[in-house]
């Protein structure tokens, strides 16, 4: 088990002000709980769930994870390990594996994104033309379009509706 460092000074927070300082609703942090991904340092002698001052970043830790994809469930995982871990240089070399994998997936996903896009250019540059057909002329005469360059094949995102 890695050696925890001390909690950062200061007074501990109820779930609503952990609430409004992480910008999650006290029912997700409830849940977080139950999954053990956040936990109250003590309740309050009235009841109430008290947390280290720096459990907001935890809770910004496991949405921002969750922005790049990861489940809860799977953070559950990534904490597991994290505890398991016997040395400081293991847990940190799983969590750069993890963060590698993530950024591959990232830069991927860019990429494909970045095609769509030129794909969506280059089909509403070719639909431009389209606002100079003759009202009259029927949606049949798209596949036959003589309005673009000679040879200028439709984008995928056209062809695949104007032909059949």
């Amino acid at each position: 088990m890695l050696v925890s460092l001390s909690r950062p000074a200061g007074r501990p927070i109820r779930i609503g002000t952990l609430a409004a300082r992480s910008g999650k609703s006290v029912r997700a942090l409830h849940l977080y709980e139950e999954l053990g991904l956040l936990e109250p340092i003590r309740r309050s002698p009235g009841g109430f769930r008290l947390y280290a001052p720096d459990a907001v970043v935890r809770v910004r830790w496991i949405a921002a994870l969750q922005e790049m994809g990861f489940s809860l469930g799977r953070i559950r995982q990534l904490l597991t390990a994290w505890e398991e871990s016997h040395s400081a240089p293991d847990a940190m070399k799983r969590l750069r594996e993890i963060y590698r994998e993530k950024l591959e997936e990232t830069r991927a996903a860019r990429r494909r994104l970045e095609e769509l896009e030129r794909e969506l250019e280059a089909s509403l540059g070719y639909l431009e033309t389209c606002d100079r057909c003759e009202p009259q002329r029927l949606v049949d005469a798209c596949q036959r379009c003589d309005r673009h360059e000679a040879g200028q094949n439709p984008p995928d995102l056209v062809a695949g509706i104007v032909s059949h």
